[in-house]
């Protein structure tokens, strides 16, 4: 579709990603038009034809997980069990590493040989879990040079979050400070969180220094991107990486 999302980075040639939005497909309500998540009450077999339509821009039907905003990466190479993690990995030829998002941040992963590919599902749940450092340690198990590039989330200007979230980084890390600023009114105990440099600091902690970005807010994208946060009831994007050779 005319507004899907290829990520700009210098990625090998054989490292292929994309990353839909709410145009392409045939939902209707909440889920208008292209959503691709069966678990949020949209009708399967509508969700089913959306995910056909993806599959035309693929190669093969990609590997959707059970996320669990959680920390556990899955190689998904000829893994046919239940996939319940929140990182997809993959050293195959045309296996489709897959996320859904509606917020959270994709996390889109390769190595600078091209032989590794993963993308994350990167809530703040995730990251305080340590799922993107547990993504990159695996990844490293086959290679070295790894780069990420991050995709459309909820925007600093809209995440809030409480003071409990924001102290569970904090312990972890005092750098992760710059990345909360108080709200004001009558939210004033509640923070801002900014997922992007959050995740720039988990990334450079883990060693991985080439980032790109794209840093596009859902929230306040409503004609283009679902949004759990602004809206509840919502669909799913979906985040995907591929090796081609």
């Amino acid at each position: 579709m005319n507004d899907w999302i290829t990520p700009n980075w210098p990625a090998p040639l054989n490292v292929q990603a994309l990353f839909t939005t709410r145009s392409g497909g045939i939902s209707s309500g909440p889920y208008t038009n292209f959503n691709l998540g069966d678990h949020v009450g949209d009708k399967k077999h509508i969700v089913n034809q959306n995910r056909a339509n993806l599959l035309k821009a693929l190669p093969n039907e990609p590997k959707w997980l059970s996320q669990v905003h959680g920390s556990t990466p899955i190689w998904v190479d000829n893994n046919t069990n239940l996939l319940r993690g929140d990182a997809a990995l993959s050293k195959t030829r045309n296996i489709v590493c897959a996320i859904l998002t509606a917020d959270c941040l994709p996390v889109f992963l390769c190595d600078e040989a091209g032989t590794v590919v993963g993308i994350v599902h990167a809530g703040w749940r995730g990251l305080a879990a340590g799922v993107i450092e547990q993504a990159v340690a695996e990844m490293r198990k086959s290679c070295i040079h790894i780069m990420a590039y991050l995709g459309p989330a909820i925007g600093p200007d809209y995440f809030e979050i409480g003071e409990e979230v924001r102290h569970s980084f904090i312990k972890q890390d005092k750098i992760s400070i710059p990345a909360f600023t108080p709200c004001k009114g009558i939210n004033s105990k509640k923070w801002r969180a900014d997922l992007f440099l959050l995740a720039r600091q988990r990334l450079a902690a883990a060693g991985v220094t080439k980032i790109y970005s794209h840093e596009e807010c859902t929230y306040s994208n409503p004609d283009k991107f679902f949004s759990y946060r602004r809206d509840g009831d919502t669909g799913r994007m979906a985040g995907l990486i591929w090796l081609t050779k």
